[in-house]
């Protein structure tokens, strides 16, 4: 059994419920939790989309600092794959992802918000990547899943200075999508993943992939990559049922098989 990660699963929609009281300091502990929850998540059938939940009061605070202080260079040369891997598995979900940020996510806990689609964010929140401050830069995705997501300018400002950015900021420059009273935060993010818990599984799962692996190569290749998606789909039973179901009864009307 998991001592700070779990996954929770309502109607379609898993919840990777982050635990570690009082700010869900990203340990190594954490982070293997972590894997082994989004592992869960991505094989589970029943599972359809998925909302990554620090609770009410914070998302995650980022990395256990006590924990790394005493690392050395071979200490950290040893557990950075492992840290980074970590929340790779989340963003490797095959499945459609939302982070429902409350309070703090800084540093690590804002690295784990990047690894999701989506970003549901309180209006309390508060967001950013402070290493630098430690003297050290973002070591789990920030300086490249930020910079993917803001722009290289933007991710700049945030990693050199390492100040916070509050929820209406963060919503300006794309850190986060919505921006909801504190209290409605994981609500909102759970329904934006209801909408997919009876939607054609197989054809999410292609464009999460193509978006995700065209975003790395040029614009040919990512035209490649969707092509392949796109025929492969004509293999799936939800294609079929989606179409059928299209000229018989308009759009918007499918009951999906998840196959």
């Amino acid at each position: 059994m998991a001592e700070f990660v779990t996954l929770e699963v309502d109607g379609g929609v898993g919840t990777i419920r982050l635990d570690r009281p009082p700010m869900n300091a990203l340990n190594a502990q954490v982070q293997e939790e972590l894997r082994a929850a989004a592992l869960e998540a991505s094989t589970r059938r029943e599972v359809r989309a998925v909302v990554v939940y620090g609770g009410p009061k914070v998302f995650a605070a980022g990395a256990d600092i006590k924990e790394m202080a005493t690392m050395s260079y071979t200490d950290m040369v040893d557990r950075s794959a492992g840290l980074s891997s970590a929340f790779t598995s989340v963003a490797k979900i095959p499945k459609p992802v939302v982070a429902a940020v409350t309070g703090y996510a800084l540093g690590g806990g804002c690295e784990l918000s990047l690894c999701a689609d989506y970003r549901v964010a309180a209006a309390d929140a508060k967001l950013g990547q402070p290493e630098i401050l430690l003297g050290v830069i973002p070591g789990a995705g920030g300086t490249q899943r930020l910079a993917r997501l803001v722009g290289p300018s933007k991710a700049k400002d945030l990693c050199f200075t390492g100040r916070f950015v509050g929820a209406e900021e963060a919503l300006r420059i794309g850190l986060v999508d919505v921006v909801v009273p504190a209290e409605e935060v994981y609500d909102a993010a759970h329904r934006w993943a209801a909408q997919f818990a009876t939607g054609p599984g197989y054809a999410l799962r292609a464009a999460k992939e193509a978006i995700d692996a065209g975003l790395s190569v040029d614009l040919d290749t990512g035209l490649a990559i969707e092509r392949q998606q796109f025929a492969a789909l004509f293999g799936t039973e939800d294609r079929t049922i989606g179409m059928q179901s299209f000229i018989e009864k308009g759009p918007g009307k499918a009951e999906f098989a998840n196959r």
